[in-house]
């Protein structure tokens, strides 16, 4: 990963105070409820969409879609402040060190205002090479219970803002996006190597 990122954290806690609560979870719904014969690429640009809109309007830095693959922790949608180059779709790393893995098994809790006074996440923090401030992370859970992988949001530094009604905003996209995941699955079965239903970066 890149050095110590510049935030735009001001510049998102602004843009992301003009806005109702169900003002976002009505657009995240329209965004990704949609019908079953929807194409990839349309399903793929909702998603993109939604990140972005997530991003904004909670006042994040970065926000990503991560599929759980054969151990590792793959970055298939990504929506990044402006000027904040810290993640690539398509990227992988070992699962087991991630945050993400932790989140999911319960080493770390889906709601963090400021990760820094989180005992075990502020022992990870050192490892880092940018800060976390405020993170919020939710499983990404199929209906079989296969959890895909994670929907997660983080700030450089904390958002004074963020509370947990946005965990629950989180989870909501969380479930709709998993359903639309599962349609497309239905349309096109998976194969055994690499499964193409997956989130593909451009």
């Amino acid at each position: 990963m890149p050095n110590k990122p510049s935030t735009s954290q001001s510049a998102s806690q602004s843009a992301g105070q003009n806005f109702e609560s169900d003002d976002l979870s009505v657009k995240v719904s329209e965004l990704l409820v949609a019908t079953a014969d929807q194409s990839d690429e349309a399903l793929d640009q909702s998603i993109r969409e939604v990140l972005a809109l997530l991003r904004e309007r909670m006042a994040m830095d970065v926000v990503f879609v991560s599929e759980f693959v054969e151990g590792q922790r793959a970055f298939r949608q990504v929506a990044q402040a402006p000027g904040v180059k810290l993640l690539t779709e398509g990227h992988s790393d070992p699962l087991e060190a991630s945050w993400c893995q932790r989140v999911v098994d319960g080493r770390l809790p889906q709601f963090m205002a400021d990760a820094r006074q989180h005992p075990a996440a502020a022992l990870l923090l050192k490892d880092l090479s940018h800060p976390i401030g405020t993170h919020i992370s939710t499983p990404v859970v199929l209906s079989s219970g296969e959890v895909f992988g994670t929907l997660c949001c983080f700030s450089f530094q904390p958002n004074g803002q963020s509370s947990i009604e946005d965990l629950s905003r989180l989870k909501m996209t969380a479930r709709l996006a998993a359903h639309r995941l599962e349609q497309r699955r239905q349309v096109r079965p998976a194969p055994t190597e690499v499964p193409t239903w997956t989130l593909k970066p451009k």
